[in-house]
């Protein structure tokens, strides 16, 4: 990030949606950690919260209100979102239009996740290490299977028919591919793969195949490669450590991200970063709301810590960045967790522990 990058002016405002069910719970333990970072690293952040949730949209039929998507795009840096979903609202309509609202109008067409074993013993496969399992994934997020373009003909009906289409554009594709090879420039990653089926959807993924070939010619110092998505999935299961930075589109990416999850311990320790270089974007855990949970101290909000370091590290603080995923790392090697990893700490306790190390100058590493 630049000097003169506007979201540097103070101060930097981050508009706060826990959302419904452990997403309320979650987001509560990451913004300690963050207000944390905030007071250790003197950071000018302005935590501005929304009450968006199942439980507005019940009491007033909005999910967000008129001009409120110009109001995140042109007054915020960032957005922090905990989960959504509740059973209340069986389409999920107001979860659709504030997840997807947000990553379609506000063009975040970079899905970042990062794949990052922290302690061998949370790998699910056998002789793995830590050294074993770090990649990130760029999926691409604003085009493909989830852009909601399709129908239904003699709906309800033996001779129901359904049509829902994919949608890949040159533009879509090349900014995505070239984000990918952008970060590994940048961070020293060596590989860059790119995963289709191109061997069966011989027209978007074609086009998927001729972009990145066409792009990777500008990163001579990169080795590309591809593979189709099935065949990804099962080396990420064999062998992860030959995997360095994925992009592919956001169906597949969407999928490969959860086993990837999978790899290093579950969704409670899996971040996210929506994102268009340059303009606000938005931070989530990856995780659902599980509604059964909420309130009862058993939810994993690392993932919602790993979140903010993410988010923390695009608004241009790397070393405030570094110690909240430091200290992550360090409570998961202690054991300092909840139960689905091993522990015996509640929500809140978790979050404690790692402000306190935030707070205490976590060693920085990533």
């Amino acid at each position: 990030m630049s000097a003169t990058d506007p979201r540097l002016h103070r101060p930097q405002r981050i508009a706060i949606l826990p959302g419904d069910g452990i997403g309320r719970d979650v987001t509560a333990e990451a913004l300690k950690v963050l207000e944390a970072a905030a007071e250790r690293w003197s950071l000018p952040l302005e935590l501005v919260h929304f009450p968006y949730s199942a439980d507005h949209y019940l009491e007033t039929g909005i999910s967000l209100p008129p001009g409120q998507m110009e109001e995140f795009r042109d007054r915020f840096a960032a957005i922090f979102i905990g989960a959504y979903g509740d059973p209340r609202i069986p389409d999920m309509r107001h979860a659709a239009d504030i997840l997807l609202g947000i990553r379609f109008q506000l063009d975040l067409y970079v899905n970042f996740r990062p794949c990052k074993l922290y302690d061998a013993r949370l790998c699910p496969l056998a002789g793995k290490s830590e050294k074993d399992v770090d990649f990130v994934v760029f999926r691409e997020n604003t085009e493909g299977a989830y852009v909601g373009i399709g129908g239904n003909f003699k709906k309800g009906t033996p001779d129901e028919v359904a049509v829902q289409e994919e949608i890949h554009t040159r533009k879509g594709v090349e900014r995505i591919v070239r984000a990918a090879f952008e970060w590994a420039q940048a961070h020293g990653r060596g590989k860059v793969l790119m995963a289709d089926k191109s061997n069966v959807m011989r027209y978007g993924h074609d086009l998927w195949q001729r972009v990145f070939f066409e792009v990777a010619g500008e990163y001579g110092g990169i080795a590309a490669s591809h593979m189709y998505v099935d065949a990804l999935c099962m080396q990420m299961v064999k062998a992860p450590e030959q995997f360095e930075v994925i992009v592919t589109n956001n169906m597949f990416g969407d999928i490969v991200t959860d086993l990837g999850a999978a790899l290093q311990g579950g969704l409670g320790v899996a971040g996210s970063a929506n994102v268009h270089p340059g303009r606000v974007s938005m931070f989530e855990p990856v995780h659902g709301s599980a509604p059964k949970y909420a309130g009862t101290g058993r939810a994993n909000p690392m993932g919602a810590v790993l979140s903010t370091a993410l988010m923390l590290d695009e608004l241009g603080h790397g070393e405030a960045a570094s110690a909240v995923e430091a200290a992550v790392a360090m409570a998961i090697r202690a054991g300092e967790t909840t139960r689905d990893l091993g522990g015996s700490l509640s929500t809140s306790e978790v979050g404690d522990r790692l402000a306190r190390a935030v707070a205490a100058g976590a060693a920085a590493g990533r």
